[in-house]
C-alpha cells in the first residue's frame, strides 16, 4: 500500500502492537484522543473521533484506515459509547467515503458476542473446546453497553459497504496482553491473542483481498471459544502463538515474524 495508514486509538494496546510490529512496514498517520507522552515517529494529529473537522483532517489522503479509537471500557455508561463509539465510528465512515479511501478495518471486540459465554443459557457446543465455535456468521450477543456499541459499529460498516462499496474487515478482538497469556485466567487464555499475532492480523487486513468480512481476533490457542478459520482463509491470517504453550515461566515458541 503506498498510501499513508491512518491509526485512530493510536495510543492504546492495541495500537502499540500493530506500531511494534508493522511500525517500518507502513507510512503511518496516528490519531490520538489526548498527546502522546513521547514526540512519535510518524505523522501524527490529537483529537477527538466525535469531532468532523478532525476526522476529515486525519482521514484525508489515506488509503486505508484501522480504527481503535473510541471508549474502551467494558464497563463505560449509554452517553459515552453512544457519542464515542457509535457516532464517532459513523464520523469516520462518512469522511472516509467522502475522501475516496478504499479500505476500513474496524476494532470490534469479543464483546459484541459476550453474551454467549457469559449466558447459562447458551448451548454447550459454544462453550465447547471441540464442536461449533463462534465463527463471525452468528448474530451479535452482546454483554454490556460496550459490547452493544461494537456490534453497532460492525452494522455500520455494513451499511457503507453496501451503499458505497468500501472494504471493510470488522475484528472481534480477544484478550490481548504483551509476552504472555493473562495468568490464572482461563477464559482469558482461550480468548488470548498476543502481540505478534495482532500485529500479522491486522497486516492481512490491509493486504488481502475481500469486501466485507468478520473475524476473530485470538492466537491459536488449543482451547479457544472463537473460530478463526475465516481469518485464515479470507486474509491469510497465519497465528504463531499459543497460549497452552505458555509454562508459567516463559513462552515456548520461539520465533521472529517476518511480514
Amino acid at each position: 500500500m503506498n498510501d499513508p495508514v491512518l491509526l485512530t486509538g493510536a495510543g492504546g494496546r492495541v495500537g502499540e502492537a500493530i506500531l511494534q510490529g508493522l511500525g517500518e512496514r507502513y507510512d503511518w498517520r496516528l490519531l490520538y484522543h489526548n498527546p502522546p507522552g513521547e514526540e512519535p515517529d510518524y505523522e501524527y494529529l490529537v483529537g477527538d473521533v466525535i469531532d468532523e473537522e478532525t476526522v476529515r483532517a486525519a482521514v484525508g489522503g489515506v488509503g486505508a484506515i484501522i480504527h481503535l479509537a473510541g471508549d474502551p471500557r467494558p464497563s463505560a455508561p449509554w452517553k459515552s459509547v453512544l457519542s464515542n463509539n457509535i457516532d464517532g465510528t459513523k464520523k469516520m465512515y462518512e469522511a472516509a467515503v467522502e475522501a475516496g479511501v478504499e479500505r476500513f478495518v474496524y476494532a470490534s471486540s469479543n464483546h459484541a458476542v459476550g453474551a454467549f459465554e457469559t449466558d447459562e443459557r447458551t448451548p454447550e457446543m459454544y462453550r465447547a473446546d471441540d464442536g461449533h465455535r463462534l465463527d463471525g456468521t452468528e448474530l451479535p450477543r452482546p454483554g454490556n453497553l460496550y459490547g452493544v456499541s461494537k456490534a453497532s459499529g460492525e452494522v455500520i460498516g455494513r451499511y457503507y459497504h453496501d451503499e458505497h462499496g468500501i472494504d471493510v474487515c470488522n475484528v472481534r478482538i480477544g484478550n490481548l496482553t504483551e509476552g504472555h497469556p493473562p495468568v490464572d485466567y482461563e477464559r482469558g487464555q482461550a480468548m488470548w491473542l498476543s502481540y505478534p499475532d495482532c500485529a500479522h492480523l491486522h497486516e492481512r487486513t490491509l493486504e488481502a483481498e475481500y469486501e466485507y468480512e468478520t473475524v476473530y481476533g485470538i492466537s491459536d490457542n488449543d482451547r479457544k471459544y472463537y473460530s478463526i478459520e475465516r481469518a485464515e482463509e479470507a486474509l491469510g491470517y497465519d497465528p504463531q502463538d499459543n497460549s497452552a504453550e505458555w509454562d508459567g515461566d516463559e513462552h515456548v515458541a520461539d520465533y521472529e515474524r517476518t511480514v
